[in-house]
């Protein structure tokens, strides 16, 4: 009988590159991180169960919904009006977020263009069990676009640049 949560045992119709897991469980490469000096604290959120599937891993567009919220917040300061999510760039999940942890965003702004604002978003979890201690779980980076009443790209004004 095979043992499937070993990749040393895995079935024989597994890749060698696909490494199972057991459900619910971090991995033991996960490196406690530092957060990022160089950016702000945006928003601070706790995954339920609602969002979670089966295995207690939270759902991936939830995180990315979380991701554009506050990837927002700082382009928002710029923008000083309308604004709409036009290019989600890179969207990287390093980690899986689980029910209970503590999700830290934060945000950089990246380039402030004409019209569009790009900005980089870290995503750290502090698990349940071990809150004060961070993983970095997701990275990305998104570029939203100042809006007229009309939905058509206006200069992002240079008062604040």
């Amino acid at each position: 009988m095979s043992d499937s949560s070993n990749p040393a045992h895995a079935p024989a119709h597994t890749p060698a590159h696909i490494h199972l897991r057991q459900p619910n469980t971090t991995p033991v490469n996960a490196p406690e991180a530092q957060v990022p000096a160089d950016h702000e604290l945006v928003l601070k959120v706790i995954p339920m169960p609602a969002d979670a599937n089966a295995n207690g891993d939270i759902f991936g567009g939830w995180v990315m919904a979380q991701v554009d919220l506050a990837g927002s917040v700082l382009p928002a300061r710029y923008a000083q009006g309308r604004m709409a999510t036009v290019a989600v760039n890179q969207f990287i999940f390093k980690q899986p977020v689980r029910v209970g942890d503590i999700l830290s965003f934060y945000a950089r702004m990246e380039r402030i263009g004409r019209t569009s604002m790009t900005v980089n978003v870290g995503v750290y979890a502090e698990r349940f069990a071990s809150q004060g201690r961070y993983i970095k779980v997701t990275e990305a980076t998104l570029t939203y676009v100042a809006i007229d009443d009309h939905g058509k790209p206006r200069a992002v004004p240079q008062s604040l640049l």
